[in-house]
């Protein structure tokens, strides 16, 4: 998936995300490049550094719907953000440089699995001898040849009803994962490497974790990370988790706009969003932070930040940061035939969502397209009354429909319930006609 071209990135993206085809489009070139980037020559690839894009728009337009789409379908480091999180150092909270630690985490993660797959058979064929030995009295030393085959014979019809899963209901003893205490966020990253290093120490002393009777098919799970650090090389999976964060990681920045300081603001000014924002700036432009992994170089992670920019304008960020962000993308406001198509258009979209749930109560749940359309009038109609939260009140507005439909579905079993405009109308038309209604139900 890390080298799509940007016509299927998009193409991807449209199964999800309706209109906002810009930011699409941006995004899409964007990831293209790092594909790109890794065909040149290594001296000209240093040169070449990520073009950050800076996302506008209101809430529920799609910033973070695109974001979480794509890291569904990118085989590539990716982590979603809230800036607002983060505080100054100095200042009690979590660091900026924490963003990098959980990029890495991540890269560990997706290496960790591919190389699980690749090697699914050995660790299959480990978690299965495991298993029989323990179900099967060991050979006593000295044994005969003859005793040698029977035992040989007996494990190879162990194997036979394993693949079968019919020892799935013995119990076998199996010594637990010692998991040690992860160091607590937010602290200073000297702090974590000390405490990092007392861990290490500690679980040198006590590698194994206690001994518990289980049924086979738990232990079967619990063997698997055992085979998964018996069989491959960490040291090896942090190289490959190190190059694939630092080649191809991904930061999607939200709530970027809640660290901006309004120039109209009244006042002394918030130091510690403009401190974020120093904080920040070093890690953008390029830097060396340390995780599990080793120093990771933060040169080519390519960064996507995001806001509304409703109390304050990009503008308001700190000089350098704006330059770090060269790329800038504007999100549409979402208008009434965009939310009727948001309401349809997608693979899984929220009336196939409803259908679905309610299929399980052997309800066939249909919608008129009067009612689809009056479904995103209204849903319109709220947001412009109160707060434009976009396509998020759809949510809303189709719970407060579907509400009595849903408690008494068991009712309707067998039946097919239709949704007309008429019911719509009904059930929010009044609603959103009185705005201070609208702000407390809607």
């Amino acid at each position: 998936m890390d080298n799509l071209t940007p016509k299927e990135i998009v193409a991807h993206l449209d199964n999800y995300v309706i209109g906002q085809d810009e930011a699409k489009k941006t995004i899409a070139v964007a990831l293209r490049n790092r594909y790109r980037r890794m065909q040149l020559d290594e001296e000209m690839q240093q040169d070449v550094t990520p073009k950050n894009i800076l996302m506008i728009g209101s809430t529920g337009v799609g910033k973070t719907e695109i974001a979480r789409r794509l890291a569904k379908m990118m085989n590539l480091p990716f982590i979603k953000v809230e800036a607002s999180k983060y505080t100054e150092v100095g200042f009690v909270g979590r660091d900026v440089e924490s963003m990098i630690r959980d990029l890495a985490a991540t890269a560990m993660g997706i290496v960790r699995e591919h190389e699980n797959e690749k090697n699914k058979e050995k660790i299959e064929n480990y978690i299965e001898n495991k298993i029989i030995e323990k179900l099967l009295p060991p050979l006593p030393a000295g044994a005969t040849e003859q005793k040698q085959a029977e035992y040989n014979a007996s494990f190879a019809r162990m194997q036979e009803k394993f693949a079968k899963g019919e020892l799935d209901h013995l119990m076998v003893k199996v010594i637990m994962p010692n998991n040690p205490q992860m160091p607590e966020e937010g602290l200073p990253p000297q702090m974590i490497q000390v405490q990092e290093s007392i861990v290490k120490v500690l679980g040198g002393m006590g590698k194994k974790g206690p001994e518990k009777e289980v049924t086979v098919k738990e232990a079967k799970k619990i063997l698997a990370q055992e085979a998964s650090e018996t069989l491959l090389d960490e040291e090896q999976l942090k190289v490959l988790a190190l190059e694939k964060v630092e080649k191809g990681g991904i930061v999607f920045l939200d709530e970027v706009d809640k660290i901006a300081v309004p120039s109209n603001s009244q006042g002394r000014q918030d130091p510690s969003k403009e401190g974020v924002q120093r904080d920040l700036l070093p890690i953008v432009e390029g830097s060396t932070v340390h995780t599990k992994l080793g120093p990771v170089k933060t040169d080519h992670i390519l960064f996507i930040a995001a806001g509304a920019f409703h109390l304050s304008k990009p503008s308001d960020l700190i000089p350098e940061l704006q330059g770090r962000f060269p790329l800038r993308v504007e999100l549409d406001s979402l208008n009434e035939e965009t939310l009727y198509r948001i309401l349809t258009e997608p693979k899984n979209s929220l009336i196939k969502q409803y259908q679905a749930l309610m299929k399980v109560e052997t309800v066939d749940l249909s919608f008129t397209e009067g009612a689809l359309h009056a479904i995103a009038h209204f849903s319109l109609l709220a947001n412009e009354k109160t707060e434009d939260i976009g396509a998020r009140r759809l949510h809303t507005v189709m719970e407060k429909i579907l509400e009595e439909i849903s408690f008494t579905a068991d009712e309707h079993a067998g039946e097919t319930v239709t949704i007309d405009e008429m019911l719509v109308k009904e059930k929010i038309g009044k609603v959103v006609e009185d705005e201070d209604t609208t702000r407390y139900i809607l």
